[in-house]
């Protein structure tokens, strides 16, 4: 992505309606080199920054205050018919752990993310590096996902783990 178009339609995105203009979101994020899906809801007071990819499905929510971090060589991928909640931080961005020096945050590293179709993640939570959720798993409000989370669970907690799985033979969620 440009970010310099980011930055500049980030300054547009203030003087639009907070959930309304989608089409237009949509359509200025994709001349900043971002690949949304003409049908995906963007609301304007998200935050994207970075230079990697960025990939949004078909019919997709991304709520209030959400931040995405795309760094260089990495992409952020999500599906068709996600919803995303409020104040949801995605990052591909962290630091090597360096007890041996000054700084604890060592060398940058990058990795991508990837949420599958349908999911659906809860308000505040937060998305590290080199996740990837699986298909229709729902992430309670307020988790922490440091590792992979896969397909129809229900994963919670810091650091968030599933918690329950959808038993397609029952139709039933097992706890785990």
């Amino acid at each position: 992505m440009s970010t310099l178009y980011l930055f500049i339609f980030s300054f547009i995105f203030k003087f639009l309606p907070v959930s309304r203009c989608f089409t237009l979101k949509v359509f200025l994020l994709n001349i900043a080199g971002a690949h949304i899906n003409s049908s995906a809801r963007i609301y304007s007071n998200i935050s994207l920054y970075g230079n990697g990819k960025l990939y949004i499905g078909q019919k997709t929510f991304v709520g209030h205050e959400v931040i995405i971090i795309s760094s260089s060589k990495c992409e952020v991928r999500i599906g068709d018919f996600v919803d995303i909640g409020p104040r949801v931080y995605i990052g591909t961005g962290s630091h090597e752990i360096t007890p041996d020096l000054e700084r604890m945050a060592g060398e940058g590293n990058s990795k991508s993310i990837i949420i599958e179709d349908g999911c659906w993640i809860g308000a505040c939570t937060t998305i590290l590096p080199g996740v990837t959720i699986g298909e229709k798993t729902i992430i309670a409000a307020g988790s922490v996902v440091t590792t992979n989370i896969p397909a129809y669970t229900i994963a919670a907690g810091v650091p968030c783990k599933p918690i329950k799985k959808w038993n397609i033979e029952n139709s039933s969620w097992d706890v785990l």
